[in-house]
């Protein structure tokens, strides 16, 4: 039995709603859906879903940051966040624990304007890989979401211009380099490896995302050992209700 993995940053779940977010979520009919950016408070707005448990992680600052994971089958174990109080009060991580793999839901921090948050996003990218280590080392690890960097130059259609900007820094790639080098698959660039103008992510201005301006730094990653289980990946860019479109991955 194949399982259909979704993931999608929604910038704000309360705004999406009103964009077709529940019409989409069920056409996907995903055995887990994750989110990310979902800006809502503990008690504000819980979407509960017939046939989903459904998990929330809220961070601490109103309407900010957040993510929620939707899953059919029941885990094992849920965990929030990655143990570290200073990495935890933004609400980015939840995780949960199957048979056969850990499913990790992400929302990378941003580096922001003149990279005022790139020391703290280096400290995060470190915690966070190691976090992911541990898990590696009891079974197999699926991470998803808005993990805001665009890898490879092939991943954003203007890189010369945003050589040093937020997610497209130096510092930025190289940590996602070293995740891969280390035992993890980018299953996107696994199935397509060389294809160009497929973008997760486009700017509200200048009609980016009519110009197909657009960055990928929505990922599914998995450890190593699941190559042989992966049947495809997708990034959805048809479908509109955010600045970011899902991606899927579905694996055996």
């Amino acid at each position: 039995m194949s399982k259909k993995l979704i993931s999608w940053n929604v910038n704000g779940l309360r705004a999406c709603m009103t964009k077709g977010f529940m019409d989409y979520f069920d056409k996907m009919d995903a055995d887990i859906f994750c989110l990310q950016e979902i800006k809502l408070s503990e008690g504000q707005f819980d979407w509960e879903k017939e046939g989903y448990n459904v998990y929330y992680n809220y961070a601490e600052k109103k309407g900010y940051s957040g993510t929620a994971i939707y899953s059919k089958e029941k885990p094992l174990n849920v965990t929030y966040g990655i143990g570290i109080e200073e990495h935890d009060r933004e609400g980015r991580v939840i995780t949960l624990e199957f048979d056969d793999f850990f499913m990790i839901t992400v929302y990378t921090p941003n580096s922001q304007r003149e990279l005022t948050r790139l020391e703290y996003r280096m400290e995060w990218e470190e915690a966070f890989k190691k976090y992911l280590d541990s898990l590696k080392e009891k079974k197999s690890v699926i991470v998803c979401g808005d993990m805001n960097v665009a890898h490879k130059e092939i991943d954003l259609k203007n890189p010369k211009t945003n050589r040093k900007n937020a997610g497209f820094t130096d510092e930025e790639r190289e940590k996602m380099s070293t995740l891969l080098d280390d035992g993890y698959i980018d299953t996107y660039r696994y199935f397509y490896p060389d294809k160009e103008g497929v973008y997760s992510w486009w700017s509200y201005r200048f009609k980016a995302r009519e110009k197909n301006a657009g960055w990928r730094i929505d990922y599914f990653i998995v450890s190593e050992d699941m190559k042989d289980k992966l049947i495809s990946a997708d990034i959805h860019t048809d479908i509109m209700g955010s600045d970011h479109c899902p991606v899927e991955l579905v694996i055996m």
